[in-house]
């Protein structure tokens, strides 16, 4: 009888490990069992034979749990409409001890996600390299801080070519990226020839999520809840859709009047939503970077940059456009 079964990759995938792969007698010494005793040393001790029959179960039991893993993230890839991959640049696993300063504690990602059975919760990214999502970068080394992280770049047939930096933005391969079971959220970056961002979770019952500033929101909450009140989350939202909309892809005059609103809001407070900083502070800070204006600032805007720059989130961010 099979140890395990693997239904088709295509269909939902249920590997049944066993419990216990061996039924062992009882070995320990008995009195007036002259059979038990054939099987125990005189001090009652079990067998060294034994223990290194279990210690071959637990082995052989541990690689079985890897197997399952690996198999439901080979399920996740197959069923991905974008699994049409060339090259596998990096994977990297980045967890550190600290978390950061401006966010604290752990969000629950059960509750947040849904509960998932799978050995991590997958986001896989579909990004143009002419337009280098730099939001989603800061934000992934948030993410890095607070949880588990297995990170792989890829490049997608529909790409010729792409710059070293953006091969290697996530972080070096990691030794046991093969052990899927080790983490808690994979961050899959496909550079591929699309004209919007698109963020996927879970593939099979979620459609995806279009433009850098709806993907930067969804991995936001991964690190802290929006603010509880109205107004301020609101807030929040109309100066993240004003960094991409306006101070990016605006015209000139639309970004002069971004730039005098943002200098005037900065004069009210050290972030550009109110005393704390959020999203709205690193989509507006990255689409500065990204557009050149940081070059021609007002003296509000040019002390709030040095802000952000101080947090230290955003070196990958400055280091992709050189």
């Amino acid at each position: 009888m099979s140890m395990y079964q693997v239904k088709p990759v295509c269909s939902d995938i249920k590997i049944d490990l066993p419990t216990c792969m061996y039924k062992l007698p009882n070995i320990h010494t008995r009195q007036g069992n002259s059979c038990s005793s054939d099987h125990a040393l005189q001090n009652g001790d079990v067998d060294p034979a034994v223990k290194a029959l279990e210690a071959r179960q637990d082995e052989i039991l541990r690689k079985l749990y890897e197997l399952k893993a690996a198999v439901e993230g080979l399920a996740k890839t197959v069923t991905t409409p974008d699994a049409d991959l060339d090259v596998t640049v990096s994977s990297s696993l980045s967890s550190q001890s600290s978390s950061c300063a401006i966010f604290k504690g752990t969000t629950n990602l059960d509750a947040l996600l849904g509960e998932d059975l799978g050995a991590l919760r997958d986001i896989v990214i579909n990004a143009n390299p002419a337009q280098p999502p730099l939001t989603l970068l800061v934000l992934h080394g948030l993410l890095c801080q607070h949880y588990r992280v297995l990170s792989t770049v890829h490049v997608h047939s529909s790409v010729s070519s792409v710059p070293p930096q953006l091969l290697s933005c996530l972080g070096p391969k990691h030794a046991d990226s093969y052990a899927r079971h080790m983490f808690q959220l994979g961050f899959t970056l496909i550079w591929k020839d699309v004209p919007k961002l698109e963020m996927k979770f879970s593939i099979c019952n979620m459609c995806p999520i279009e433009g850098e500033a709806n993907a930067a929101r969804f991995l936001f909450k991964l690190l802290a809840p929006y603010p509880s009140d109205t107004a301020l989350a609101t807030l929040v939202d109309s100066w993240v859709d004003t960094g991409f909309y306006q101070l990016a892809d605006g015209s000139t005059k639309e970004r002069a009047a971004v730039l005098r609103a943002l200098n005037s809001a900065l004069g009210r407070g050290p972030w550009v939503s109110g005393p704390e900083f959020s999203l709205a502070d690193i989509a507006c800070y990255c689409c500065l970077l990204q557009n050149g204006s940081a070059s021609s600032i007002a003296a509000n805007v040019q002390g709030w940059m040095k802000s952000c720059e101080n947090l230290g989130h955003f070196g990958p961010a400055k280091l992709l456009l050189k």
